[in-house]
């Protein structure tokens, strides 16, 4: 089948402020699409060619981040995090936009975890711990918005949890503390669909748990 035709020329501008944007992806005469999105109009998704889309950097990277302290049980570490379209506190794993330093980086979507878990949670990446991408970018829905996230794992190993800290969080973000699962406890929020609380979480809390539970971080 052949795809629309998205262009430049046929992309209205709809809104444009500081944080958001939406565009009307005039796909055929008469036929309108609508995007909501952070980037600009020159680097909307739906604008980039085939191979540019394949090898795009993400908007932000989410991150899995795995404690593995000295003979105990590892842990997923999950935040409580206020997302303000739900207005609730959602259980969540630390993740933030990819800086324009980063992007200057040998290794940009690993930059960006370091510093989003750092900022997040006060831990730092020391040599024993590890970092890898599990996926370079996922989009967050196919529909309305063009957001895009990598997904990458950490395995740190830190002597004590006396570090761990929210006073990090910059601009809006705002959080209620943490949530260390066990393998069983983070099936049982597989299983529930929800969390401890009975409230929902995201796709990104999803992949999170599902990905600690199977055990692909034990790379």
């Amino acid at each position: 089948m052949e795809k629309p035709n998205i262009t430049k020329e046929t992309t209205e501008t709809l809104l444009e402020t500081k944080f958001l944007k939406v565009f009307d992806l005039q796909y055929a005469p008469g036929k309108h699409y609508f995007d909501a999105t952070r980037r600009s109009k020159e680097n909307l998704v739906a604008l980039q060619s085939e191979e540019l889309c394949k090898t795009m950097l993400p908007d932000a990277v989410t991150c899995i981040v795995v404690l593995q302290e000295a003979d105990k049980e590892a842990k997923l570490l999950l935040t409580y995090e206020f997302r303000y379209p739900t207005g609730q506190f959602l259980l969540s794993p630390p993740a933030g936009l990819i800086d324009p330093q980063d992007k200057q980086a040998e290794q940009p979507l690993l930059e960006t975890a370091a510093r989003e878990i750092q900022e997040e949670t006060g831990l730092t990446i020391e040599e024993h711990d590890s970092m890898h991408v599990v996926n370079p970018c996922l989009f967050s829905s196919p529909g309305m918005t063009d957001e895009s996230n990598a997904l990458v794992c950490a395995v740190l190993h830190p002597e004590d949890l006396s570090h761990l800290t929210q006073a990090g969080a910059v601009g809006s973000e705002c959080f209620d503390g943490f949530v260390l699962l066990s393998k069983a406890e983070a099936q049982e929020i597989l299983r529930q669909g929800r969390d401890a609380h009975g409230m929902f979480y995201s796709v990104y809390t999803w992949a999170a748990l599902l990905y600690f539970v199977s055990d692909l971080w034990e790379q």
